[in-house]
């Protein structure tokens, strides 16, 4: 049996962000990790020299301070740094045609008139006009001075002014974007492209999504001289920049150490159980960053009241994933290949209809490191609209399996071939992953890409649990899947925990007040 303050159920950005923070703010951390490599859907891995990202593409905020992303937050709290290099374009291919779109503030309005006319630029520039105070209202407490107890008093006080001035755009924002959307911008081409992002966003429309969240986006994407950014060394990258951050400031990772069970004394959470029938005893608290459905799973049937335990397992969710993880041959391919594409394929079915969208990612144009010389790595993926129910119950062994992968993962070949016309000729690594492949190694409840929780219909619960001793971090407590919201998922976590004193000197060093 082992002794900590606290222990963190999962690698993944939220759980490691959390853990990283607490270590940080002096508490003896140990971090579970089930799987034999950290990062949860982040994480990297390599075949035949060829470094693959199972999960994030797209990342911004990351390569200055002070920054409004948590992220850069989490980093700039623990020291650490995380070089990047910076892009600001990527392509499109919808079914008006395909082009390339850029960040910042004038460039969309171009693609709009090309496709669209001076009427459609006329909305789009009205709609910048009045997101603009959202987008300040959605920035005007930083996430890093959050945490869901009374000290959030003194640690948001500074912010005080800030808020008081936003305050009437701020109760806005707990709303979906489409009210604000529905008001502004009739054009059905800006509006289809406004769901694709809020998909991207949240795995949900623009009816679903918040507009908080899309405040965010606008405040980040559409500025002057804004960019985009990719991790030198990829997704893996981050995830080990965390470790290092955990790791010097005293916390403990253990890999293979699969949680069973989280132990229950009286009405407390006092530490977890491994496969290995091992105990690591906590003295504070423990902290799941498993999803909601997954966390419930741990828990002694009648350590939570029942009540709870079935709204939190009603939550709805999203659907899950395709990948094709393909190290291919780059000889003669076309010299202006962009690191990232957006396809969809038919806009009328819906954009969360199944493999109506596919986002292709090929990071060794900006990171050629990533693949032997003169190769590239590339990740296609159907982001959250794969359906887990036509794959429940299959054997990975058998034929029917084998078969329904490559017949569901043509979508992601044909889109892929809008870019790389002869791709299929040109790869040496081929992997094919499914919901199955999800649910199997990143231990997601039915391999869901999150909870699919509707703005101004639902409430994510923050860190709390009715269980004392027991807090979770992760997409399932806080608005949005991306990394900019586990990551602050993480920090409210462990801001939670952390006296006020030191959550306000930690403000002070990172430069938020």
């Amino acid at each position: 049996m082992q002794n900590t303050d606290i222990v963190v159920i999962g690698s993944g950005i939220g759980g490691l962000s959390c853990a990283a923070l607490l270590a940080r703010y002096g508490f003896d951390v140990m971090v579970c990790e089930s799987h034999s490599i950290p990062g949860g859907a982040a994480h990297s891995f390599e075949r035949n020299g060829f470094k693959f990202d199972s999960g994030p593409s797209l990342y911004s905020g990351l390569s200055y301070s002070p920054s409004t992303n948590p992220l850069k937050q989490v980093l700039d709290a623990i020291g650490s740094e995380l070089p990047c290099v910076t892009y600001d374009t990527w392509g499109c291919c919808l079914p008006e045609g395909d082009f390339d779109t850029s960040v910042g503030s004038e460039q969309f309005s171009e693609v709009l008139m090309k496709f669209r006319g001076h009427n459609a630029v006329v909305e789009w520039q009205e709609l910048q006009r009045v997101m603009e105070p959202f987008a300040g209202a959605a920035i005007s407490i930083p996430p890093a001075a959050l945490r869901f107890d009374l000290g959030a008093v003194r640690t948001v006080a500074p912010f005080a002014l800030s808020l008081a001035k936003n305050l009437p755009d701020v109760i806005k924002l707990t709303g979906p974007f489409s009210r604000i959307m529905d008001g502004v911008v009739k054009d059905p081409f800006t509006r289809n492209w406004l769901n694709l992002l809020c998909f991207l966003l949240s795995g949900l429309p623009a009816d679903g999504t918040s507009a908080a969240e899309v405040a965010f986006m606008f405040a980040d994407w559409y500025r002057p001289d804004a960019v985009l950014e990719y991790p030198i060394g990829g997704s893996g990258a981050l995830v080990d920049t965390l470790v290092q951050g955990l790791e010097r400031h005293g916390g403990k990772l253990i890999l293979g150490a699969h949680v069973e069970q989280v132990l229950v004394e009286g009405n407390r959470a006092v530490g977890v159980r491994l496969r290995d029938r091992q105990e690591i005893r906590a003295r504070r608290a423990v902290i799941s960053n498993a999803s909601v459905w997954d966390t419930l799973k741990l828990l002694p049937e009648k350590a939570i009241p029942q009540q709870y335990r079935s709204q939190r397992q009603a939550t709805p969710e999203c659907d899950s994933f395709m990948h094709l993880h393909l190290g291919i041959d780059a000889q003669g391919l076309q010299p202006n290949l962009r690191c990232h594409y957006i396809v969809v394929n038919n806009w009328e079915l819906g954009i969360t209809a199944p493999q109506n969208v596919v986002v292709i990612s090929i990071p060794s144009i900006l990171d050629p490191s990533l693949a032997p010389p003169g190769k590239h790595v590339i990740h296609v993926y159907t982001p959250g609209n794969e359906p887990y129910s036509i794959w429940q119950g299959m054997d990975r062994r058998n034929q029917e399996y084998a078969e329904q992968k490559r017949s569901r993962a043509e979508v992601m070949w044909q889109a892929l071939e809008r870019v790389i016309p002869d791709i299929r000729s040109r790869c040496e690594v081929t992997l094919v992953g499914t919901p199955l492949t999800h649910e199997r190694y990143l231990r997601r409840h039915q391999g869901s890409y999150g909870p699919a929780i509707q703005a101004g219909s639902g409430m994510f619960p923050g860190p709390s649990t009715p269980l004392t001793g027991l807090m979770c971090c992760g997409d399932s407590t806080f608005p949005g899947i991306g990394l900019p919201a586990v990551a602050a998922s993480g920090l409210i976590a462990a801001n939670t925990l952390a006296p006020v004193n030191k959550h306000l000197a930690m403000l002070q060093d990172i430069k938020c007040i």
